[in-house]
């Protein structure tokens, strides 16, 4: 396995401290068919529920990523990036992180015995910081957004390995296992729609590069916040708008890096991108709670998505799957 470069297709090694090719494209992963990452630090992953809900008329499939080891999603991605990483012989990782990625990286670096900082926005919810600090982690804040704690840890990287969630494909090849879970549990079948809250876009990437595996793609619906939606404006050809604060937080990402693959996988698999305001973020969050599912803003973002985008009904017979994304107890 190694990474090459998007655009000009110059190869790095894996362990290589760049983490983007010196032509200023990003990285994507080689691996041959007999290539596998190597996993030997565990933290007792499992298949996640796939979980029947009625939502008044509507009927969804809800994917509880909530019930994984550190409480999201990201646990799927750290998983494979850290132990690749452990087996290449690195000990010292920095990243930045709105929060759920720096947990579940933080957790399974202190697995492997790796020193971890964590580098986040000043405004992280204090859960989350509690959390990362756990696993041993050093945290870092920094003022004035997602953006600025990304760019503090690249100034600062030192002789850590930058092991981002953004940048490094290995964490979009754990990612994977979440299309290949869907389609087991599905009885060998792809979902017709999958809702996906987006700010970076890691849980979607992985989504896209699982089912293009197993051969078919199901419609994926991005679904993005009013107030912070570059997606959004750039899928449908819309004027950039002013980015503003969201309860979502983990998706408030004014300008993510992968922003051009997000959209090439959501034209190949003929879905749409989609806004909601907080009120219907919140409004899912309460429904979903009491049902006695308490998950954070935003995964109930998706949900909220979900029923703005089959507001006039939805086919019986369509499979739609809804991800929770994390815990409610992290914000």
């Amino acid at each position: 396995m190694y990474f090459y470069c998007e655009k000009c297709k110059k190869q790095y090694p894996l362990n290589s401290h760049s983490y983007m090719c010196e032509c200023g494209g990003m990285f994507r992963l080689h691996k041959d068919a007999d290539d596998e990452p190597v996993h030997e630090i565990s933290l007792g992953e499992f298949q996640t529920p796939l979980l029947p809900f009625r939502d008044g008329k509507l009927e969804f499939l809800l994917k509880l990523e909530n019930l994984l080891p550190t409480g999201s999603f990201k646990d799927r991605g750290a998983y494979t990036l850290i132990n690749e990483l452990h087996h290449l012989g690195v000990k010292k990782i920095a990243l930045d992180s709105a929060g759920n990625a720096g947990a579940a990286i933080a957790a399974y670096a202190a697995a492997a015995g790796m020193e971890c900082t964590v580098y986040v926005p000043d405004d992280v919810s204090n859960e989350l910081v509690t959390q990362i600090e756990a696993y041993g982690a050093k945290i870092i804040k920094v003022a004035n957004g997602r953006m600025k704690a990304c760019a503090a840890v690249k100034q600062n990287l030192g002789d850590a390995y930058y092991a981002s969630h953004v940048y490094n494909p290995l964490f979009f090849e754990g990612m994977k296992s979440i299309a290949k879970e869907m389609y087991e549990q599905l009885g060998g079948h792809v979902p017709d729609y999958i809702f996906v809250p987006v700010g970076n876009g890691t849980l979607l990437i992985g989504l896209f590069l699982g089912f293009m595996e197993i051969g078919r793609l199901p419609h994926f619906v991005a679904v993005q916040s009013r107030k912070c939606a570059p997606l959004y404006d750039a899928y449908h050809g819309l004027p950039e708008q002013p980015k503003k604060t969201t309860i979502a937080e983990a998706i408030r990402i004014e300008q993510p890096k992968r922003l051009d693959w997000i959209i090439e996988a959501i034209k190949a698999s003929h879905g749409d991108v989609v806004t909601i305001e907080d009120c219907e973020i919140l409004r899912a969050k309460k429904h979903l709670a009491h049902c006695g599912i308490y998950v954070e803003m935003t995964s109930a973002a998706a949900l909220a998505g979900a029923e703005k985008f089959f507001q006039s009904g939805k086919p019986d017979n369509y499979r739609v799957v809804v991800p929770l994304t994390g815990n409610g107890l992290k914000r």
